[in-house]
């Protein structure tokens, strides 16, 4: 009995060594594989250090395209700089200060929509109804649909209307008023009269936890109405210009700003472990914009890097997804490193923000592809019909002989954006460093 409970002793013994000995190894096999935690702000670039973002003075009064309107509408333009202040904004405070310049220069203008006199969901008119009195910046009954006609109407009697949907996701009631009267007023009267005064200013896009109604993108829904123009900013100095050239047109413009972009405070993008990479830091879309009144043309887009390789087209918040991708295209994290070849880091991408949607800049486009010979289009709106579509039949049609590889889009998938999925619905860098592989390597 007694030697039995030896022998049973000395088998829990042993065990319990080898248990011992293998946690050992296991630990000492963890410590020798374990990778070194990413640094807080990420490895790869945020938009707070974009090289798109002009955070200077020089730099923001240099921008591509500016032309200054120092005295009334229609008055010379001056080219001059010297003298010249900026003053660091975000893109709501771009928006707020382009506003009040129409409301200054302008009697005619007013704007209105749901809560737009107590500043609006986010606070893009905070102040404007004290600065220029509630009957010219007042808040409207929850109707898209009101608010639409209530604008053309202004229009039509030759105001300068800024109307506000308070998200893009409701801009759906409106879409009679906006597509079959706005759009083709002029086209009915033979020119006789036009609702070129007319603004509609909305939030699109993902902000990452929007879910089914407050995440959509619908531009491409308005480009098939011949009569509006629809235009897309990524930045401050982009938004306060291309805004007041909206206001100033003379055609009905829809003005869709990227919500996420308007603080862009926390992270967004793709969600991996930590071996990879961490998520693509947003920081705070920060520029020297300047406070005199200026414009960024309509219906040109704007190239942001030069490159003879592959054209990657694109607007709105991916444009900062894109700079990671190329980012990690020229130096991928280890993790990536395998699925991306050697013989493509050094590939020259030309990437061009589209800025206006309707009409586009098929001309830049087209000289870029004829001179890469490859198009890589990038939305966050849905690919069926989606606006890539349309640019990709044009591409396919007039560029087709100078192309290397099929024109591919990179979208957010056919699918209602569910509220915890939907960064995987969203294109981000890695479905993009994906697209650009392929079609470099084709």
């Amino acid at each position: 009995m007694f030697t039995s409970q030896s022998s049973a002793a000395a088998r829990i013994a042993k065990r319990r060594l080898l248990r011992s000995s293998t946690a050992r190894r296991v630990a000492r096999r963890a410590v020798s594989t374990q990778v070194e935690p990413p640094p807080a702000g990420g490895h790869l670039p945020g938009i707070a250090t974009s090289k798109f973002l002009r955070t200077t003075r020089d730099a923001a009064l240099r921008t591509p395209g500016i032309t200054w309107r120092d005295d009334e509408h229609g008055a010379p333009v001056r080219e001059i700089i010297g003298g010249r202040e900026t003053r660091k904004m975000n893109v709501y405070q771009a928006v707020r200060d382009a506003m009040s310049i129409a409301l200054m220069k302008d009697d005619t203008a007013v704007v209105f929509g749901e809560d737009v006199a107590f500043g609006g969901v986010f606070r893009c008119t905070m102040g404007l109804a004290e600065e220029f009195g509630r009957e010219r910046v007042f808040n409207t009954p929850l109707s898209e649909q009101g608010i639409a006609g209530f604008g053309i109407g202004l229009a039509a009697m030759g105001q300068t209307a800024i109307a506000e949907i308070q998200f893009a996701d409701y801009i759906f009631p409106a879409f009679d008023q906006l597509v079959n009267e706005a759009a083709k007023y002029r086209y009915r009267s033979g020119g006789q009269f036009n609702v070129g005064g007319l603004t509609v200013r909305t939030p699109t896009m993902s902000v990452g936890h929007g879910g089914l109604y407050h995440s959509q993108s619908p531009e491409g829904f308005f480009m098939g109405a011949a009569g509006l123009k629809i235009v897309i900013p990524r930045s401050p100095i982009q938004a306060k210009g291309l805004l007041l050239s909206s206001i100033r047109d003379p055609n009905p413009v829809i003005f869709m700003e990227p919500k996420i972009l308007y603080r862009s405070a926390g992270t967004y993008g793709f969600m991996a472990s930590s071996e990879a990479f961490p998520l693509t830091c947003i920081g705070n879309v920060v520029e020297q914009v300047p406070i005199d009144d200026f414009e960024l043309p309509i219906g040109r887009a704007e190239t942001l890097t030069t490159g003879t390789d592959l054209t990657l087209l694109t607007w709105g918040t991916p444009v900062y997804h894109c700079e990671t991708a190329l980012s990690m295209l020229a130096n991928p994290p280890p993790s990536l490193a395998k699925h991306v070849p050697a013989s493509l880091r050094s590939a020259k991408v030309e990437l061009i923000d589209l800025r206006t949607i309707l009409p586009w800049d098929v001309e830049t486009v087209l000289e870029s592809v004829k001179k890469t010979g490859r198009l890589v289009v990038v939305h966050e709106a849905c690919r069926t019909a989606g606006v890539g579509a349309e640019i990709a039949a044009e591409v396919q049609k007039k560029a087709f002989l100078k192309l290397n590889a099929p024109v591919r889009r990179v979208t957010a998938w056919d699918v209602p954006t569910g509220l915890q999925y939907e960064k995987f619905v969203i294109p981000d860098a890695i479905r993009i460093l994906d697209s650009i592989v392929e079609t470099l390597a084709y």
